[in-house]
């Protein structure tokens, strides 16, 4: 958003939400409103309303001038609202897991191009009390991000696949055809683990969460030392896993055709 002389970044972005809320409050209202309630002229108003409107975050319905809230907003609320039901509905699942199986649980969702926790459980069995919770980590490197790359629309993953995958240890997948046949198998078995992928001695599994629609919008994970948590047992693990990711699936309204 270009700003007129004077005018701070800051500055803008209150008068455009000032515009929002006065929309959500009104209805509907012209620029000349809108520049009265701001105390702007006129051409500063339309500035701000044509930006919001480019973003789809209000929109003009007819030829009268007048401005209302777009559906770009329902976007946003959308993507908030999922967000809110995730955490609320996944936290006393991820709870209970972390018992069942005595290891750390994360809930991670798409941001980008990174996983993102957005929750945490310490299982009993913790040795650390190592927050991940809004830590960025990479797709191809993660449990819940290989889940969440695997769900990804193809062209989207073919893109994500056509950049270097970074090497973090000496047995992160840099491959993008090693990496391609893993997503399948993730899809194909409905989990996918890492094996000292991120971190040496550092093991994982994570299985996908699916909205009302049909998206994968999250991925539950269990991590732990791989000492403990072993390829032998991630087996195991992942079916708990998956079981607790079909349940917060069921509960944000999705229905499994079996």
């Amino acid at each position: 958003m270009s700003n007129s002389a004077g005018e701070s970044p800051v500055q803008s972005v209150d008068r455009a939400v000032t515009i929002l809320e006065l929309l959500a409050r009104r209805g509907e209202a012209g620029v000349t409103e809108i520049a009265a309630e701001l105390g702007v002229h006129k051409s500063t108003a339309f500035r701000l309303v044509a930006a919001l409107e480019l973003r789809g975050l209000v929109e003009q319905p007819g030829e009268r001038g007048k401005y209302r809230l777009g559906l770009g907003l329902v976007r946003l609320a959308g993507a908030a609202t999922v967000r809110l039901d995730l955490s609320q509905q996944g936290r006393p699942i991820c709870e209970r897991l972390a018992v069942e199986v005595a290891e750390t649980i994360n809930l991670a969702i798409l941001d980008v191009d990174a996983a993102v926790n957005i929750d945490q459980v310490l299982g009993p069995s913790a040795i650390t009390t190592h927050n991940w919770v809004g830590q960025r980590t990479p797709l191809h490197a993660t449990s819940s991000g290989k889940v969440l790359l695997a769900h990804l629309p193809e062209a989207a993953l073919e893109k994500r696949l056509a950049e270097p995958l970074e090497r973090y240890t000496p047995r992160t997948v840099t491959d993008p055809e090693e990496l391609r046949k893993q997503l399948e198998s993730a899809r194909r078995d409905g989990f996918a683990c890492t094996i000292e992928e991120l971190e040496t001695g550092l093991n994982a599994v994570a299985a996908p969460v699916f909205a009302h629609n049909g998206q994968v919008v999250a991925a539950i994970s269990a991590s732990g030392p791989s000492f403990r948590l072993s390829e032998g047992r991630l087996r195991e693990v992942a079916a708990a896993v998956r079981a607790a990711a079909e349940e917060v699936s069921g509960r944000l309204g999705y229905m499994r055709i079996r």
